[in-house]
């Protein structure tokens, strides 16, 4: 199974966002751009929207892997469309009673992006599977290794056997990580079936941002629990973010 590295630009320099784009992909072998998109409410921080995600396209045709820790996500599907957003990945605990959360995800597939749901670290992971129809509707579960919110935390070693879980029920999803996640954690990460590593601050803080990324693909790659296991045909095109 192909392992996608996608560094969190949370942890770049702001004021050189295109320049760190470019270069984390181009340069130093990421395949997706991570982008954090919390509103304040959701999570105690604000970070950046639709508008800054609009601009940075103009500069790079990476894969945006877009994170929305937002109240209200489905008030936000087609703002990240027309900003060019490739995925669109909303927490199950944002998505308020009276919205179907399926009418939400047929709203994402319907715009043309893919979609991810994520759990945060209280959530049980079984949550998922009774809310929506995982094979059949969701391209991505993003499994939060920290409470959102805030780049620099410290890795949840307790949240792999959600990952475990998941990848055990369904083997061909893409499964993602975030947060701490460096050359030791992801030898957990990996190990329980994560093929999606987010890393921030051990990527952009690195000497060495190449073989940081090097080294979470080589410890991605050689897990066992991904060696036999083939994506589904359509979520090959992701494979495209590595430009």
């Amino acid at each position: 199974m192909k392992c996608f590295i996608a560094p969190s630009m949370l942890s770049c320099d702001f004021a050189r966002l295109a320049d760190e784009s470019l270069a984390i992909v181009k340069q130093n072998g990421a395949d997706w751009l991570h982008i954090d998109v919390m509103d304040g409410h959701f999570v105690p921080n604000l970070t950046i929207g639709a508008p800054v995600v609009k601009c940075l396209k103009k500069h790079s045709t990476a894969f945006m892997d877009c994170h929305l820790m937002v109240e209200n996500p489905q008030n936000y599907v087609k703002a990240f469309k027309e900003a060019g957003a490739d995925m669109f990945t909303f927490h199950l605990e944002a998505v308020p009673k009276e919205v179907q959360i399926v009418d939400l995800i047929q709203s994402i597939k319907d715009s043309g992006m893919l979609v991810g749901v994520s759990i945060k670290p209280k959530t049980p992971v079984e949550s998922l599977w009774e809310t929506v129809d995982i094979p059949s509707m969701v391209d991505m579960i993003l499994v939060m290794t920290v409470e959102p919110g805030f780049g620099g935390q410290s890795f949840m070693a307790d949240m792999m056997p959600k990952v475990a879980t998941l990848r055990q029920k369904y083997p061909e999803l893409l499964i993602q990580v975030d947060g701490g996640l460096d050359q030791n954690t992801i030898k957990q990460a990996a190990p329980a079936g994560a093929n999606v590593i987010v890393a921030g601050s051990s990527v952009f803080g690195a000497k060495d941002r190449g073989a940081a990324i090097t080294g979470l693909r080589q410890a991605c790659e050689a897990s066992p629990a991904l060696s036999e296991i083939t994506h589904r045909s359509a979520l090959e095109r992701t494979a495209r973010g590595k430009q």
